[in-house]
């Protein structure tokens, strides 16, 4: 059985997902860096990262969500609504 995962532990699953595709150091992403403007991500990168996410945790994620995938933040707020993380919210906007 697969225990439930903090906010923390998931955003920072996240962040290695994240600063695997951009080949980043993943202290190098921080939560509202903006990954086309500060990490150069083109949109082969961005189609990568809802890839693995799809993988890893068993969810749709329709290419028409890559606009609004601009930061760390707003990945865990879309992965969270598809993954069903109901009593978790992620402040940061």
């Amino acid at each position: 059985m697969e225990t439930q995962s903090t906010h923390g532990e998931r955003l920072e699953e996240l962040r290695r997902i994240v600063a695997e595709v951009l080949e980043r150091e993943p202290e190098e992403i921080s939560d509202l860096g903006d990954f086309r403007k500060d990490y150069e991500a083109d949109s082969m990168r961005a189609i990568e990262i809802l890839s693995r996410l799809e993988k890893k945790y068993h969810v749709d994620l329709p290419q028409s969500v890559l606009p609004d995938m601009k930061n760390l933040s707003a990945v865990y707020a879309i992965v969270a609504v598809r993954a069903g993380w109901k009593d978790e919210t992620c402040t940061a906007s």
